[in-house]
């Protein structure tokens, strides 16, 4: 269990570097951050294959998988894509921490709601008050970062 929390530990330090690596990458190519989105995309998706291949857990879903699968479940790509567009058009201008911690404290906040209500597949965690308050001080806590 400790190296699931090391693991995501480590997922929180990747989504704090990548905004500058990805606006890094636009600005060399000459302010394309399209190009850079297309770029950065591409090296997740041979990073995803390498690692499927070289740990043997990569298998193509059969045609009756794929057309069992809930629609929405075949977007997660296009919202990483926006998160990688808003990497380039957003965390530049208002900075890391405010970015980091608006998206943070986003997705905290819109767990707390996946969870209360099972959504999307997750397993039902209510949304206690401890939970709720947590969500709450992290708003308080962007807003102190964002303002400053």
């Amino acid at each position: 269990m400790i190296l699931l929390y090391g693991i995501a530990l480590l997922a929180g330090i990747a989504t704090a570097v990548q905004p500058g690596q990805s606006t890094q990458l636009a600005k060399s190519f000459g302010e394309q951050p399209f190009a850079a989105g297309l770029v950065s995309m591409l090296v997740g998706t041979v990073t995803m294959l390498g690692i499927g291949l070289a740990t043997g857990r990569l298998h193509l879903p059969s045609l009756q998988q794929a057309g069992q699968t809930p629609i929405w479940a075949w977007f997660g790509g296009a919202l990483g894509a926006g998160v990688i567009l808003a990497q380039l058009f957003v965390a530049q201008r208002i900075g890391a921490a405010a970015f980091l911690g608006l998206l943070v404290t986003a997705g905290v906040v819109t767990s707390i709601t996946l969870d209360h209500f099972g959504l999307e597949g997750f397993t039902v965690h209510p949304a206690s008050i401890t939970r709720l308050l947590g969500g709450a001080l992290m708003i308080a806590g962007v807003a102190l970062v964002a303002l400053s």
